[in-house]
């Protein structure tokens, strides 16, 4: 899939397995409504990790860099609801980058996701693979807004310095990806992926 806009919102953590399906259903139906309804929210996806462990990876696309910064967005994260209380604080290990799109390639929504976690830019771009669908490159860059009620609930969070996402229908080509050095890598499935429009 190409990512629709020019930033994005990336974030891994860990859920454990006794609240995974709370989580799926708070996050399904009240989480992702309420952000996908702020001004600028392009796209909301969840992913899980592919081998049923506890990685979550979420990709949010954005209009812009500047929605990550600005008041609906901001108001919705010192405001969380009662549920969004009750689930934070199970969001373990919590790494949470806000980026610039530097490339996008692709179409469609696939059905797994190889994620890579860098200090530094990713190299050359992968090029046409056989079951491969898209591949995405983002680099960090934290906009000027102090800690948010969800941060402190959660506890401090980690970041990448730059992010590559790899998504496709085969998950024999994603795991026959070459290791890329230096990477904290996910391998995930897609649970839910929606627009806008799709939770009007």
């Amino acid at each position: 899939m190409a990512l629709l806009g020019p930033a994005a919102l990336a974030m891994w953590w860990d859920m454990a397995p006794g609240r995974l399906a709370e989580f799926e259903h708070w996050h399904s139906t009240e989480h992702f409504p309420e952000r996908l309804a702020i001004a600028g929210f392009r796209r909301a996806s969840r992913w899980l990790a592919a081998d049923g462990g506890e990685g979550v990876f979420v990709l949010y696309e954005l209009q812009s860099h500047a929605v990550l910064s600005s008041p609906g967005y901001a108001r919705s994260l010192n405001q969380p609801t009662p549920w969004s209380r009750q689930m934070m604080p199970h969001h373990r290990n919590m790494v949470r980058t806000q980026c610039h799109v530097v490339a996008s390639q692709g179409a469609g929504v696939a059905g797994y996701a190889a994620t890579f976690r860098l200090p530094h830019a990713p190299p050359a771009a992968l090029g046409s693979r056989p079951g491969i669908t898209g591949v995405h490159v983002l680099r960090h860059e934290a906009p000027a807004m102090p800690a948010t009620t969800e941060q402190q609930i959660r506890g401090a969070d980690a970041e990448a310095a730059w992010v590559m996402v790899v998504t496709g229908y085969s998950p024999e080509a994603l795991r026959a990806l070459p290791p890329v050095p230096g990477a904290v890598q996910g391998f995930y499935r897609l649970s839910l992926s929606a627009t806008p429009g799709d939770m009007a």
